[in-house]
């Protein structure tokens, strides 16, 4: 200790500037919030998924047999309002499984070069009818536009689910604007945003003059299930099945919103500039049958006996298999020629491209159509079918099914 000339301690003060320690505390703390809300979305996203396919299963038999049990009856039936208002039930419910498949990043997928302009300016009538004459829709096309690579249904999916969130945001009248734009993100900018990876982008904004929302809600607008609509108007997965299906797609969702300012959805999704197709809607061809041999590979009994009805109704003589143990046993013994095999993705003993490499060496000729409550990446390389496989999504209707089975058996006939 030293003493000043006054035999009295000297005291020393010492200025430290803690200012960048806060900021890199900070900083830190943020990413560590942002890890755990990522982790956190993974882990529901896995959950949704299961429970989708579960559920799809179901609906497949309740969907199925009420399609046939409508053919079945008079439209003066007493019977038929009451089928019908189950086969409608169905429906909805199946529509809220593909939204959860959406968010889970489980959905089968088509991706097409195309045009977001072309795209969207295909959408805007629909998007005006949803949400009504009182509010006005602006569109707001960005020049010289990059081409995305995704499937179109996707984005009627997003432009649909962000519509029907503006509109519910605003009161009486007001506006919604969509707009296009190229953007670049450096490095600067992906350091702060740490879902984000240096590139070029295609940028679709959905803004609105909304109620708005405060920082408690939009750091939990992408959680499934999470809404503040009442539950007449709303089942909190329409944001969730938009941001599922950007990260699907290799983008991102940012949102800046504020009480009673409106809010501002901003997606950014990956450019193809070296590749451009404009994206072309293929006219829905009539539901028919055929006369073809079909086998049916299914592990749950109830859809496998509904499969076989609606296939045998469509006139085509089936072979059906609850394994693919059966399935292999069935071939080798079937002297006929087998057209087209309809097979489950996820079975026990092995999973359905293992046993369409197995029966390929036995019917090189026979044509493949997977089922599934979703795909699990079986068959399709993060969610992406390969060009040529073809798929159909359960719960499906006869008229799903019948155009499936004929699109892939003519396809089928154009391959060398």
């Amino acid at each position: 200790m030293q003493l000043n000339i006054h035999g009295e301690p000297e005291m020393y003060c010492i200025d430290i500037d803690l200012t960048e320690r806060k900021r890199s505390e900070e900083e830190r703390d943020k990413l560590q919030a942002q890890l755990l809300q990522s982790q956190k979305m993974e882990l529901v996203g896995r959950l949704a998924g299961g429970v989708a396919h579960d559920f799809n299963n179901m609906l497949q038999t309740i969907l199925g047999y009420s399609d046939l049990s409508l053919a079945q009856v008079e439209a003066t039936s007493p019977v038929h309002d009451g089928l019908l208002e189950i086969r409608k039930a169905a429906m909805r419910s199946a529509d809220l499984t593909r939204q959860l498949l959406a968010f889970a990043r489980k959905q089968a997928v088509s991706p097409k070069i195309l045009d977001l302009n072309d795209t969207v300016a295909g959408m805007l009538k629909m998007l005006q009818r949803l949400i009504g004459e009182d509010i006005d829709l602006a569109w707001v096309p960005g020049h010289s536009l990059w081409p995305v690579k995704m499937d179109p249904s996707q984005l009627d999916q997003i432009l649909a689910n962000l519509a029907v969130n503006a509109r519910d945001a605003i009161a009486d009248t007001g506006k919604i604007t969509i707009e296009t734009e190229n953007i670049s993100l450096n490095a600067a900018y992906c350091a702060d945003h740490p879902e984000t990876i240096p590139g070029e982008y295609v940028q679709l904004v959905v803004s609105d003059n909304g109620c708005g929302m405060d920082k408690e809600i939009l750091a939990q607008i992408f959680e499934p299930f999470f809404t503040t609509k009442t539950q007449s108007k709303g089942t909190g997965l329409g944001l969730a099945t938009v941001y599922g299906i950007v990260r699907q797609n290799n983008g991102f969702v940012n949102v800046y919103s504020e009480p009673g300012q409106g809010t501002t959805f901003s997606i950014y999704l990956p450019s193809f500039a070296n590749e451009m197709v404009t994206a072309k809607t293929r006219r829905a061809e009539e539901a028919s049958g055929g006369t073809e041999t079909v086998l049916l590979v299914e592990d749950d009994t109830a859809i496998l006996n509904l499969g076989k009805t609606i296939l045998q109704r469509l006139g085509y003589t089936v072979l059906a298999a609850n394994t693919p143990m059966a399935a292999l046993e069935l071939v080798a013994e079937y002297a006929g020629e087998i057209h087209l095999l309809i097979t489950d993705v996820v079975m026990p003993e092995m999973n359905g491209r293992e046993l369409v490499q197995r029966l390929s060496a036995l019917r090189p000729a026979m044509q493949c159509l997977y089922m599934s409550g979703y795909t699990a990446n079986v068959i399709a390389h993060h969610g992406v079918l390969d060009p040529g496989i073809h798929f159909i999504q359960k719960p499906f209707s006869i008229d799903d099914l019948a155009r499936s089975v004929r699109e892939t058996l003519r396809e089928g006939k154009k391959s060398p």
